[in-house]
């Protein structure tokens, strides 16, 4: 029986030995798929020229200063954004004042400082870069100023948001499209959001904002620009293509949204970006 017995324990020890064994190179395992490289194969896309071409004219200033940024678009994990440098980059207005751009060293940002905004012009955008002419037009389109700001501080489903209204009048019997931008200096965060008249037209209206990282003392800087139609529509499948928040499973996947750039050389080679000339009204907004 005693021989019996210690055969008994001996073979348990093996079978718990033979675990461990088991855990151990289950562990080693995990350990070193872990540290597999796994390679990803992405398609290589065309380099395509991006434009972004904002003109803004802030109200109570002359809007002489711009400029224009140009970049190419890069692959999915590079770390950088190239330039696109050595372009030549002229905006006309339908008054036939045409104001150049000149490039800052090889960065790809363009600047002016003889531009002259009027509400309702035309202007006529004109890059030449790699032998290729790409144009776009876009109107002045004015802008209601911010007239005061509301602050609610048990806002959100859970009561420990912050939410802000911007109060703004919408002209009478004009259609008119706005984005707004609230942009926290201090953590250089922006939020934007788009809107329309379609059934607030000629009524006093406000923006809306939500934030639960709001603290009493915080600057936030709201921004209103006057937008057309067709920037309105643009930036609301982009805004919607980057909503984080929606949690909609049936949601449109994101595709590349074409701008109102042409390539006027090569069609095919079409440019992403978007170019738009808006009044703007900024409003400076200290959290109670």
């Amino acid at each position: 029986m005693k021989n019996l017995k210690n055969f008994h324990e001996h073979l348990i020890n093996i079978t718990i030995m033979r675990k461990k064994l088991k855990c151990l190179f289950l562990i080693s395992l995990i350990i070193f798929s872990c540290e597999d490289v796994i390679q990803v194969d992405l398609e290589t896309a065309q380099t395509r020229l991006v434009i972004d071409a904002s003109l803004n004219w802030q109200k109570g200033t002359s809007g002489n200063e711009q400029f224009i940024k140009l970049s190419l678009t890069a692959p999915y994990f590079g770390n950088t954004i190239p330039p696109a440098t050595g372009a030549i980059v002229t905006i006309t207005d339908s008054n036939n004042n045409t104001f150049n751009f000149t490039e800052e060293g090889n960065t790809g940002i363009y600047t002016n400082n003889t531009f002259a905004p009027v509400i309702n012009r035309e202007y006529a955008l004109t890059i030449t870069y790699n032998n290729e002419v790409y144009t776009a037009t876009e109107t002045l389109t004015p802008v209601s100023p911010i007239e005061y700001v509301e602050q609610k501080n048990d806002g959100g489903f859970t009561g420990d948001e912050i939410e802000i209204k911007a109060f703004y009048t919408d002209p009478k019997d004009i259609e008119n499209f706005y984005l707004f931008e609230f942009r926290k200096p201090t953590l250089n965060t922006i939020n934007l959001e788009v809107y329309d008249d379609e059934f607030t037209d000629g009524n006093q209206i406000f923006a809306f904002y939500s934030d639960e990282t709001l603290t009493s003392g915080d600057q936030l800087e709201i921004r209103n620009y006057g937008i057309s139609s067709r920037t309105y529509n643009y930036l609301n499948i982009l805004l919607q293509q980057t909503d984080d928040e929606s949690g909609d499973p049936f949601q449109t996947q994101p595709a590349t949204v074409r701008g109102n750039c042409i390539n006027q050389t090569n069609p095919n080679n079409y440019p992403l970006g978007y170019f738009r000339v808006a009044e703007t009204h900024v409003f400076t907004y200290t959290i109670e």
